[in-house]
């Protein structure tokens, strides 16, 4: 088991938009099992990989309530979203001690590279609709907080900021 350090906020590379993966290989699958050891020592529900520091497009998502049920993406990208929208508290261990609550689609249907290296599509449903959505934004140089308002941006990353 090998949990990574999550990079702090305001690491540049939480700002810089992943690389592609070009090919599945044992590296790229020694990665996903490192960010999952990671997602479930936080407690998290999803990872993406620029949080420790790897600037590929992999991320896991795992909403189960059992564990052991991670979904290992590569370059994943929403083809569809619902137009319902749900709204969770959502949270980053690369700013720990605050959250917010987000409105996001409550359904998308994902397209990506999955651990056999084949084109793979899922959709996703609720929490892990959420986290499939917080970790794309994060292979994008997005941060949840970016989806608030300025005025609940700014006081979101100042109470942040008196936490550490």
């Amino acid at each position: 088991m090998t949990v990574r350090t999550c990079l702090p906020w305001p690491d540049k590379r939480l700002r810089t938009k992943a690389e592609d993966v070009p090919e599945i290989t044992d590296d790229i699958r020694t990665i996903w099992d490192d960010m999952i050891d990671t997602m479930e020592a936080m407690p998290g529900v999803g990872l993406a990989a620029p949080q420790i520091g790897v600037m590929l497009r992999l991320a896991v998502v795992d909403g189960s309530t059992q564990r052991g049920k991670a979904v290992r993406l590569a370059n994943p990208e929403i083809l569809r979203s619902s137009v319902e929208l749900r709204e969770h508290n959502e949270a980053s261990p690369n700013l720990p001690g605050v959250s917010a609550k987000v409105k996001r689609p409550r359904a998308v249907t994902v397209k990506f590279l999955n651990e056999q290296g084949q084109i793979d599509r899922r959709d996703f449903v609720g929490i892990e609709a959420t986290s499939v959505q917080h970790q794309i934004d994060h292979l994008n140089g997005r941060m949840y907080f970016d989806r608030l308002s300025k005025v609940k941006r700014d006081m979101l990353l100042r109470k942040a900021r008196k936490s550490t």
